[in-house]
């Protein structure tokens, strides 16, 4: 991998992470686009290629940590004074909020570990069927413009319970199908069962740490325990991680403007048009 196409799959990534169009697909489609076009890449379902991917994902991580430092920095601060007792010193450890909201988000992480792990090799050959991921897009799409004709919800931080972590947990598991926004996914079905649209945002990006996290350290165990010739090396993961992050907090900026104001329909016209698009080009041989 040069570091051309590092910087180019990095400003995919970086737009495409929280666009809530799926950047899973948007980077195989790029690497299928490379390949074609002589790059010396491996396949976008191989395991380096895959790792690639989610070291970029992780850069964005970078990102959300950039643009929601204020809100990380408060959760952080009131979950220590919980986890020492400060003003609810009296209440049971389970019922004090910010301890409560970290265990839900771990369940949510943990279902989303589960499935991922079970059906893994059944979503890594979705990277290889571009007419799959038209498919896969067209739902992204429909979930998209869904979610705008959502009314004000009554659901805040202090209703978010066990169940509905495990339903995000369930829809991030799902969005490991390239072509399923991340997203988008974990956002609408915050919002179908009741959070409010910034809450259903918010808790999307705080679980997105350890699931990505850990993805990438399972993958790459997967890659290093390989003895085939790699095809990546550590400078382009470099490059890409930092572009990744860089585009990443710009998007993320405007992602969240649209999502408060419900806007996220826009994004369905364009991905209704890229699944057009991918499918025309699958059925013609042209990807």
């Amino acid at each position: 991998m040069t570091t051309f196409e590092a910087v180019l799959l990095g400003i995919v990534q970086g737009i495409f992470m929280f666009f809530p169009v799926s950047s899973t697909s948007h980077l195989a489609l790029t690497q299928h686009w490379l390949i074609q076009r002589g790059a010396e890449l491996p396949a976008p379902e191989s395991a380096e290629m895959i790792l690639f991917d989610l070291v970029v994902h992780v850069g964005t991580l970078v990102s959300i940590a950039i643009v929601l430092r204020r809100s990380i920095a408060h959760y952080l601060r009131s979950l220590t004074r919980d986890v020492l007792g400060g003003a609810d010193a009296a209440a049971p450890l389970h019922q004090r909020l910010y301890i409560r909201l970290t265990a839900w988000g771990l369940a949510a992480v943990f279902v989303t570990g589960v499935v991922g792990l079970a059906l893994k090799d059944v979503f890594e050959q979705v990277f290889a069927h571009p007419l799959a991921m038209s498919g896969t897009l067209t739902l992204t799409g429909v979930l998209l413009y869904w979610t705008d004709t959502f009314k004000r919800q009554p659901r805040g931080l202090k209703q978010l319970s066990l169940w509905v972590a495990i339903v995000i947990g369930l829809a991030q598991a799902a969005a490991l199908i390239p072509g399923l926004s991340r997203s988008g996914m974990t956002i609408a079905f915050g919002l179908i069962v009741g959070l409010k649209r910034r809450w259903a945002a918010e808790f999307s990006l705080f679980i997105a740490f350890p699931t990505i996290i850990a993805a990438t350290g399972v993958q790459a165990l997967s890659v290093f325990r390989d003895e085939l010739p790699r095809q990546i090396g550590a400078w382009p993961l470099f490059v890409g991680f930092v572009t990744a992050a860089v585009v990443g907090a710009l998007a993320l900026t405007l992602v969240l403007h649209l999502l408060y104001r419900a806007r996220f329909r826009y994004f369905s016209y364009y991905v209704w048009l890229l699944a057009a698009v991918i499918a025309i080009a699958a059925l013609l041989g042209y990807m």
